[in-house]
């Protein structure tokens, strides 16, 4: 009951709250859907405004897109439209605007504002740049601008061209031919101690580089923009070498044949045109027709010209390199253009090509004149020498190569000429001696300076016969080369009755014209060598033992012939003759065995200074180091005595050949001799190494004349040196051992016998 009363009591509020409950559900519910069609309505919402994002995000990209699309249109329209004012500046001959818009075009290619600051503007729009270098529509364009910097380029290489040849062209004309002619003249007269006169501290090849350097430096950066300076160098170089053909062309005479011949006639051979080998005939014919002065000025200014340009175009390389070296902020890279350019240009190959072909020109043109030049008188030829001498050596001076082929015909051309000039001397002293009255004749003052002209030859060079070094001061035939002295006459017509005899020292000599002929010509014979160099003219860089030897031998052939000639006189002279006169052949002739005698002493005296540098060389060895091979020294001064002898005996009797090699092989006991006393105590292994030296001395020159005893002396003295003690002490200890050994094989044998 208590159960029921309590349920019916909470009923009612139960009831209440499940009323309660139930609208509590409803309401839910109720809000429930609301949410869900709200967050469908939301969801609607969302994907409407995403979609119109989305599609705003894709037309702003458009709009960009379409914007960079522009800008790279207007960029490509202004690249396009500089190329054709650069080609249009070109055109008008602006190189260096040409030059500067193609920079800019470049830069503006690649997306660089070029030489403005960003912002950038075409047509006065601002504009983005862009790269495009990988644009197919700029493919044409790159090849129009290599085409446009290639005629850039050119033209910079004409204006580089025109200002080196430019230079070089006016230093050759500008240059004192006198200023070349006496450095030259210097050059060769030096070293025998003459001297012409002070020359200027700088040469005017090294001179007026400063203007030079201020345009150089200007083309050479326009030319290391445009990209062309290497080509520009190779360029130059051929260019440089044309210009030396060019001076050997210019100064030679017309090719033209000047006779008197019709313009019909000239048109109507081969076209108007003369055959090549007519031209060469004709310039030929020319060339042999100069005067001496003509073809010395002819000479001259080839020579002056070639070697002045060459002298002038290292100067203008110096500059360059020099200039290069600084055309680029950063140092790597100007070294390695420099480096590019060096070896663009190649100078020391360039030289050589340009004296090569200057030489073969001029071999040419020697060899043409060659007749014309062995007839020249003694001064034009000396003077001829002179010029071919300084021209060559400063060939050699610049490019290192001695010009063998032009020496080789200018030593041709003087044998020649000695010949004839020979001839010629001995046709006038024929005459002069068929003509003679044999009759005391005066000895006139420029005889007597004559006569001390030949006695001052024999200490020093005299000043007169060196004028015809001196290239550098005109000569013309008027003037007088030598004066035929005659017999001094009075102002009536009247031979002078006093007569001037001839002096040397306190010597008086009367002498008749035949004998002042034979001065004149030994004048003539030692103005020669004075002039030409008795060496230089030979072609001999030294004298040689080869050389001494042919001397001897023409020396005492000449002293052979004068005996002949004693003779010969002596069976014409008559029995009237002063046999004075005839003992004067017997004078000459000792002076010429003197003479001989020298040259022997001097062959004798250069082996001698040989053996002394081997004598050197053999007290600084160790001749304890166990060597078991011939010294150097030895085997050196062995080779050099049979050289020595093996010349001798191919040039003098076997007598003669003695006389020279006895006094060798005496100072080769001397020397060695006390060489070998001298040295210190050595082993019995150095006292073996000397004796090895020894014996191979004396079998390879133990056959010669004048050997005599010289080995044996040379090996008594080395047998004879005392050894060290601790040598003689372990050699007594050996032959102690040695002998017991001996003993011991001894009694062995014996008792091997007695069991038997």
């Amino acid at each position: 009951m208590h159960l029921i009363a309590s349920i019916s009591s909470a009923s009612t509020s139960f009831f209440a709250a499940l009323g309660s409950l139930q609208v509590l559900h409803t309401e839910v519910a109720d809000s429930v859907k609301r949410i869900k069609a709200l967050r469908n309505e939301l969801d609607v919402l969302d994907q409407e405004i995403a979609v119109s994002g989305l599609h705003i995000a894709q037309k702003r990209q458009q709009w960009e897109n379409l914007q960079k699309f522009h800008d790279a249109i207007l960029q490509l329209q202004h690249i396009v439209d500089n190329v054709a004012a650069c080609e249009s500046l070109i055109d008008d001959g602006n190189i260096d605007k040409a030059s500067e818009s193609i920079a800019s075009l470049e830069k503006l290619i690649c997306g660089e504002p070029g030489f403005s600051k960003p912002p950038c503007r075409v047509d006065g729009q601002i504009v983005q740049l862009r790269d495009l270098r990988d644009a197919v529509a700029l493919q044409g364009v790159h090849d129009d601008l290599a085409t446009l910097r290639l005629r850039i380029g050119k033209a910079y290489e004409t204006q580089f061209l025109s200002l080196l040849l430019g230079d070089l062209r006016c230093h050759s004309e500008a240059v004192s031919k006198q200023e070349v002619l006496i450095r030259w003249t210097d050059a060769f007269t030096r070293p025998r101690g003459a001297c012409t006169q002070e020359q200027p501290v700088v040469p005017s090849y090294l001179s007026s580089t400063d203007r030079l350097r201020s345009e150089l430096l200007k083309t050479s950066t326009s030319l290391y923009r445009a990209k062309h300076l290497m080509v520009a160098a190779i360029a130059y170089r051929e260019a440089a070498l044309k210009e030396i053909r060019n001076h050997v062309r210019r100064p030679l005479p017309s090719a033209n044949d000047e006779d008197n011949e019709s313009m019909v006639s000239v048109s109507t051979m081969t076209g108007g045109t003369r055959p090549l080998q007519q031209k060469s005939s004709i310039l030929a014919r020319n060339l042999r027709a100069l005067e001496p002065g003509d073809a010395e000025a002819m000479l001259t200014e080839i020579y002056v010209n070639v070697t002045e340009t060459l002298r002038r175009l290292t100067t203008q390389v110096k500059l360059l390199l020099d200039i290069t070296s600084s055309l680029d902020y950063d140092s790597s890279i100007a070294a390695r253009q420099t480096q590019e350019l060096y070896k663009a240009i190649d100078l020391p190959r360039l030289l050589g090509q340009a004296v090569d072909i200057a030489q073969d020109r001029i071999v040419k043109l020697l060899r043409v004149r060659s007749e014309q030049s062995t007839r020249l008188s003694r001064v034009w030829f000396l003077r001829y020498f002179s010029l071919n001498l300084g021209f060559v050596s400063e060939c050699e001076s610049i490019s290192g190569q001695s010009g063998t082929a032009l020496k080789t015909v200018v030593n041709g051309q003087i044998k020649d000429f000695i010949q004839q000039h020979g001839e010629v001397e001995r046709q006038t002293l024929t005459q002069g001696m068929e003509s003679d009255r044999w009759e005391a004749r005066d000895f006139t003052e420029d005889d007597s300076a004559e006569l001390n002209r030949i006695l001052s030859c024999s200490t020093t060079d005299p000043t007169e016969q060196s004028d015809s070094l001196k290239i550098w001061i005109p000569y013309y035939d008027g003037h007088p080369e030598s004066s035929e002295a005659s017999d001094p006459q009075t102002s009536d017509g009247r031979k002078s009755k006093t007569r001037r005899s001839a002096c040397i020292g306190k010597q008086v000599f009367v002498l008749p014209n035949s004998a002042i002929l034979c001065m004149k010509g030994l004048s003539h014979f030692l103005q020669l060598i004075s002039d030409a160099g008795a060496r230089q003219s030979a072609g001999l860089k030294n004298i040689t033992s080869k050389h001494l030897a042919l001397a001897s031998q023409a020396l005492a052939f000449i002293a052979t012939l004068t005996s002949h000639v004693r003779e010969f006189v002596r069976r014409y002279a008559g029995r009237g003759a002063t046999p004075l006169r005839v003992v004067e052949f017997d004078e000459v002739k000792r002076l010429y065995q003197e003479q001989e005698s020298r040259m022997h002493d001097k062959l004798v005296d250069i082996i001698s200074r040989l053996a002394q540098s081997h004598v050197k060389a053999l007290k600084h060895i160790d001749w304890d180091n166990g060597q078991k091979d011939v010294h150097p020294y030895m085997a050196t001064l062995v080779k050099d005595t049979t050289s020595l002898h093996r010349i001798l005996t191919k040039t003098m009797p076997k007598e003669t050949v003695a006389m020279v090699m006895v006094p060798v092989f005496l100072n080769y006991k001397a020397q060695f001799g006390q060489a070998f006393q001298e040295i210190g105590p050595v082993t019995e292994s150095g006292r073996d190494s000397l004796l090895l030296d020894v014996e191979f001395f004396k079998s390879k020159l133990g056959m010669m004349e004048g050997y005599a005893d010289t080995g044996e002396y040379l090996t008594a003295i080395v047998k004879a040196r005392p050894l060290e003690p601790a040598a003689l002490d372990a050699s007594a200890t050996d032959a102690e051992t040695e002998s017991k050994e001996a003993r011991k094989n001894s009694n062995d044998e014996r008792e091997g016998t007695s069991s038997q």
